[in-house]
């Protein structure tokens, strides 16, 4: 198990998890770019993101990243329209980094809301079909020589501008995880080896003392 230390803060760091606010990778190829995104997500506290996978060594990234991510979940696609499917279903509104004649400066949009934010592949940028089928696009503003910002730098600075709002707006005071989800996760990060033990043998979890220890059914 975890000491009670590093317990609490995995506790911690669950009950700070943003359910309302997600990223989509729309085929990103990096595998350094992969994981600078999913850094930032997981610091800003965001609970999992997508990927879109046309090709199909991409697809093997993503999923390599999928795997080696502990505290982040990614969820594969195989088209844009299942995931905003998807993403429609839970009630977000799209947004897509990149620069078309209606995007808007990023700092315009209230992050508050349920959002789903899609970062572009680093060889074509924002498939075509992404942009059609978003509800808005959005833009880091540029005063200098270049075009672009790379994908893992432009979707850091965008997560850091939607955490800031719902800082202020006190989105992180309060788990937004139901209690059931939150206790399942807490319960598999801190008993990793023995969560899987059980989930096989379809017995359910023990309860866990303020530690992280394990309580007697009779307690």
């Amino acid at each position: 198990m975890s000491s009670p230390e590093r317990f609490r803060k995995i506790r911690n760091m669950l009950r700070h998890r943003q359910t309302s606010l997600t990223i989509v990778m729309d085929n990103i190829n990096k595998s350094h770019n992969l994981s600078a995104i999913v850094r930032s997500c997981d610091a800003a506290g965001i609970h999992e993101i997508h990927a879109v996978s046309y090709r199909k060594h991409i697809y093997t990234r993503h999923n390599a990243a999928a795997g080696s991510s502990k505290w982040v979940q990614i969820n594969l696609h195989s088209s844009i329209e299942s995931a905003y499917r998807h993403l429609r279903n839970e009630g977000k509104q799209i947004l897509v980094a990149a620069s078309t004649g209606s995007c808007v400066d990023f700092r315009e949009i209230d992050f508050t809301l349920p959002i789903a934010l899609v970062l572009g592949a680093e060889w074509d940028g924002i498939s075509e079909e992404a942009v059609l089928g978003a509800d808005r696009s959005i833009m880091v503003p540029m005063l200098g020589m270049v075009e672009s910002l790379n994908v893992s730098v432009a979707g850091a600075v965008i997560i850091f501008e939607a955490q800031r709002q719902r800082l202020l707006k006190g989105m992180y005071d309060k788990p937004s995880l139901p209690d059931k989800e939150l206790d399942r996760l807490l319960f598999e990060h801190t008993y990793p080896r023995l969560s899987a033990h059980l989930r096989e043998q379809g017995i359910d979890y023990p309860r866990l003392d303020d530690d992280g220890f394990i309580l007697s059914p009779d307690t």
